[in-house]
């Protein structure tokens, strides 16, 4: 049984789920693409084991033993779900988020049956809502009005003199930029879907006017060829319904060379993205898990929010570059490019805000 995407939010917390895999076959990457991106995501002790029970929780628990896959060279979104062992059973520990343990659950169970071993051993229960906002509401910065650039590639994007300022899970560096406060906040852990969108109301509490997310969105327009493109936008449809939103960049990062505009789709897991939800969402035009939960968010606390992302990969037609190969060279250097053009685009953004009086255009 695999819940509707609409359904995790209303399920109860101590509901223990079975989390069936996805059918390799009819999945958008292709079952080849597919296996090598379940393998790097795949903690090492169920590679390298076989379990009685894999249970998945919502627990951000650095102390169990961390995955061997961890991409330990990065700043930021480096983090991945820790594992604590029980003799032959094993209690899988991811950030406290509701999307991101399903998410997580059907990577596992579907990794197993790609591999011929039982997936009949996987579950999963939704953490509630209160932990994760705890969890998230150990975020604590000082805001009067700022823009703030959370997301991918901050440490390109924020000035190379800057420093970065750490807490447990979090670091953030100031600037001003063309006479506006401007603060860049990283996590190490993955703030994926709903805990993004947490993310923005707690900025919002803390006193942001505007934040900026920066990050990969999938193509659903099949002529969009991956690590060319950035994609913005100000609305996503969310369990069918369009949320739209203050756009941060107005009309200005839209109408900038090289930058694709259209409806994103919210979905929870690029597992449930199979060849019928993309027939489903082909008129639309990216797909990611946390931009509609951020945007609905920036509406509700009523701050301003904007999106400037790389087209990382396309569903919609098969390219070389997919979400299984991005430590490619030629991938890392293509999207070394695209991150220049968003540090132009929001610094070019924020001058004509100031030309203005800090008014949208």
């Amino acid at each position: 049984m695999s819940l509707m995407p609409g359904s995790l939010l209303t399920r109860g917390a101590d509901v223990v789920l079975p989390a069936a895999p996805i059918t390799a076959d009819t999945h958008t990457m292709g079952a080849e693409s597919l296996l090598r991106y379940l393998e790097i995501k795949v903690h090492h002790l169920i590679q390298e084991r076989s379990w009685k029970n894999i249970h998945v929780i919502g627990s951000y628990d650095r102390q169990a033993v961390v995955s061997l896959h961890e991409k330990t060279g990065k700043l930021f979104n480096w983090e991945r779900p820790t594992a604590e062992v029980h003799d032959r059973e094993l209690v899988v520990k991811a950030f406290p988020g509701i999307h991101y343990v399903h998410h997580y659950a059907l990577i596992i169970a579907t990794y197993l049956a790609m591999t011929d071993r039982s997936s009949e051993t996987v579950t999963y229960q939704l953490p509630d809502p209160a932990l994760r906002r705890a969890a998230v509401d150990r975020l604590h910065l000082a805001l009067e009005g700022d823009l703030v650039i959370v997301g991918w590639a901050l440490e390109h994007l924020a000035p190379d003199s800057g420093v970065w300022r750490r807490r447990a899970g979090y670091a953030w560096q100031r600037a001003t930029l063309h006479g506006r406060r401007v603060v860049y906040l990283g996590f190490q852990h993955s703030i994926w879907g709903d805990v993004a969108g947490q993310v923005v109301a707690r900025l919002a509490e803390l006193g942001a006017r505007d934040v900026v997310y920066v990050g990969k969105v999938g193509a659903l327009a099949p002529e969009v060829k991956p690590n060319t493109s950035l994609a913005t936008g100000n609305a996503s449809l969310v369990d069918s319904s369009l949320i739209k939103w203050d756009d941060f960049f107005g009309d200005f990062a839209a109408a900038q060379p090289g930058v694709c505009t259209g409806v994103h789709v919210t979905s929870p897991s690029i597992l449930l993205e199979d060849r019928e939800w993309l027939a489903k969402h082909a008129e639309h035009a990216f797909v990611d898990p946390e931009i509609g939960p951020m945007g609905a968010a920036a509406h509700r606390a009523g701050i301003g929010f904007g999106y400037l992302h790389v087209i990382s990969n396309n569903l919609a037609r098969h390219y070389p570059a997919d979400l299984s190969n991005e430590r490619h060279h030629e991938v890392v250097r293509r999207r070394a490019i695209l991150v220049g053009r968003i540090r132009d685009i929001i610094a070019s953004r924020l001058a004509d805000l100031n030309s203005h009086g800090g008014r949208r255009s």
